[in-house]
C-alpha cells in the first residue's frame, strides 16, 4: 500500500449506524483483530484484550444492558443549549445505533500494563492525566480496527462506553471486575450508503514554526462550529439515517 492508498482508505472510513444482517466472513474478522493486535503503545504495554460477540443472545443481552445508562446520559446532554445537543441524545433512546451489526467487538483493557511505561510519565509528561498513555494505547487499538474493517468492505461504528454502562457490560460479557471495557466496535455490511464525510480544511488546522494566531478560533467561533456540525448531522441516529463521522 501506498500513500495515497491509505489516505483514500482514511477517508473512506465511516462511523455506519444501520447494518445489513449478513455474516461478517471470519478471514476478515480475524484480519481486523489482527490489526487491533498490532497498534502501538507505550513501552509496548499492550493493554488490549477483545471481546468478539456474534451470538444473537448476548448480543441482545448487550443492547438490553445499553438502555438505562444511556438514558442517565441523555438527562446531562440536556444541560447543553438545543443547537449544541448531541442529535443521539436529544430525547430518550429506544434502541442503539448498532441495534443490528452482526458482530460487536468489546475492547477491553488492562490498566496494570500501564507499569511498562516509564514512571515519569505519570508525573512529568504533559499528555494528560495520569494514565493518559494508557487511554491513548486502547485508542491505537481500535483505530487499526475501524481502518481495517474499512479495508475489508465492511462498516464499523465506534461506540463509547461510559461507567455505568461498563459495569453491567462487564456482567454480561464475563469480563473480570478489575478490567475494563474501553469501547464496543461495531462491525458489518452497510445497510446505506453514507452521506460524503466533512475535514476542516487542511490550510485551516496546519502550523508552520509558529502557531498562525489568524487561525485561532475564538469561543464563539467554536460554539458556531459546533452547532454548523449539528445541522449538517440532522437526522436522529436511532432511526439509523446516514451521519458524518
Amino acid at each position: 500500500m501506498n500513500l495515497d492508498e491509505f489516505l483514500a482508505l482514511a477517508k473512506a472510513r465511516r462511523s455506519t449506524r444501520r447494518f445489513k444482517p449478513d455474516a461478517v466472513p471470519d478471514e476478515a474478522l480475524q484480519k481486523i483483530l489482527e490489526a487491533g493486535r498490532w497498534a502501538m503503545s507505550g513501552a509496548n504495554g499492550q493493554p488490549w484484550e477483545f471481546v468478539v460477540v456474534r451470538d444473537a443472545g448476548i448480543r441482545k443481552q448487550v443492547l438490553d444492558s445499553w438502555r438505562e445508562p444511556m438514558n442517565e446520559a441523555w438527562f446531562v446532554e440536556e444541560t447543553r443549549v438545543p443547537e449544541i445537543r448531541h442529535h443521539h441524545l436529544r430525547e430518550p433512546l429506544s434502541e442503539p445505533s448498532f441495534s443490528d451489526a452482526p458482530v460487536l467487538i468489546a475492547i477491553v483493557g488492562d490498566r496494570r500494563t500501564y507499569q511498562a511505561t516509564v514512571l515519569g510519565a505519570s508525573f512529568l509528561i504533559n499528555e494528560g492525566a495520569a494514565d493518559a498513555i494508557y487511554i491513548k494505547n486502547m485508542a491505537n487499538a481500535a483505530q487499526n480496527m475501524h481502518l481495517a474493517a474499512a479495508a475489508a468492505g465492511l462498516a464499523s461504528e465506534w461506540i463509547s462506553v461510559n461507567r455505568l454502562w461498563g459495569q453491567t457490560l462487564k456482567k454480561v460479557l464475563n469480563v473480570p471486575e478489575i478490567l475494563e471495557i474501553q469501547t464496543l466496535a461495531a462491525v458489518g455490511y452497510p445497510a446505506y450508503t453514507p452521506n460524503p464525510s466533512y475535514r476542516r480544511p487542511l490550510e485551516d488546522i496546519v502550523h508552520y514554526d509558529k502557531y498562525d494566531r489568524d487561525k485561532y478560533r475564538s469561543g464563539e467561533d467554536v460554539v458556531r462550529y459546533l452547532a454548523s456540525l449539528r445541522e449538517n448531522t440532522a437526522a436522529p441516529y436511532r432511526q439509523g439515517a446516514p451521519e458524518q463521522s
